[in-house]
């Protein structure tokens, strides 16, 4: 029951990063660039501090270090210059889409066993999120823009496995925040405008580092190595739909049917992978 309620605080975490890059970065008050740089910057200092007050060493080994690092800031990258031209719904179905199949996948190839009624699950709650967010009328895929989304999927879903394998979450999650914004850095100073920094776009930058970036991946490093693979993916669907919940009771957006069936579709679909997941999986 614990590591149920730790794994949906993480989703509510990653839900919230994702209304905090909204209401930045969709309202104008930073660019998508500087936002990822902002946001990495603060997870650092969050991070350090908290492994300075538990006395925890940074050693992980170099491999780990550059593979953790450079997964998160291929995320980092991908994500925000596939919104350039990509549609955000279209976009996080891509993005959620490649991280199923890449977890599925590796956990397929490294013996983890998946039931029949997983996969079920699995393709019931990826349904029901693109019942939620596929645009309305035609839908054109602008091809960099997908290319840039399905790079972020694929830099999402490594790290996400890597965190399998750490021995001290928080440590790790601190170093590969370190890696990450030293490697984003020069993509930041080519690409990003100072100019279209406000204020706002700065401060909602720093709390999705500090808060539901950096704490939110550490907590997500601590569940990872308990969650099978299958699940550890398919969980990652309810995100934007608890994103879109989020809206309708914090910021007065509408509930609509087809939210609220493509909600129940999603749960439902993760339920089933939960409690099917063979008791023996590793």
């Amino acid at each position: 029951m614990r590591l149920i309620f730790l794994t949906f605080v993480v989703m509510l975490a990653f839900a919230g990063n994702s209304i905090l890059n909204r209401l930045a970065v969709g309202a104008g008050d930073i660019d998508a660039m500087s936002f990822a740089q902002i946001r990495l910057a603060a997870g650092v200092v969050m991070l350090l501090v908290l492994c300075r007050q538990r006395q925890q060493s940074l050693s992980q080994p170099v491999r780990m270090s550059l593979l953790g690092g450079g997964s998160l800031a291929l995320y980092m990258i991908g994500f925000s210059l596939a919104y350039r031209s990509l549609d955000a719904g279209l976009g996080a179905l891509i993005l959620f889409g490649i991280v199923q199949i890449t977890m599925f996948g590796w956990g397929a190839l490294r013996g983890s066993v998946v039931a029949p009624g997983q996969i079920l699950g699995a393709l019931m709650a990826f349904g029901g999120l693109a019942y939620v967010l596929w645009p309305s009328g035609t839908v054109q895929v602008p091809l960099v823009g997908a290319a840039f989304m399905a790079a972020a999927g694929l830099g999402w879903a490594i790290y996400s496995l890597l965190g399998r394998q750490v021995q001290s979450p928080l440590a790790a999650t601190t170093v590969n925040f370190i890696w990450a914004t030293v490697m984003v850095l020069p993509l930041t100073v080519w690409l990003a405008d100072p100019a279209a920094i406000s204020v706002v776009g700065a401060g909602l930058a720093i709390v999705s580092g500090a808060v539901t970036s950096g704490l939110g991946y550490a907590l997500w490093y601590q569940v990872l190595p308990r969650l099978q693979p299958a699940v550890a993916a398919t969980v990652q669907l309810s995100v934007p739909v608890i994103a879109m919940l989020i809206g309708v009771v914090g910021l007065g957006e509408v509930m609509s049917l087809q939210l609220l069936i493509g909600t129940m579709a999603v749960l439902g679909g993760i339920a089933l992978v939960i409690t099917l997941a063979p008791r023996a999986a590793k």
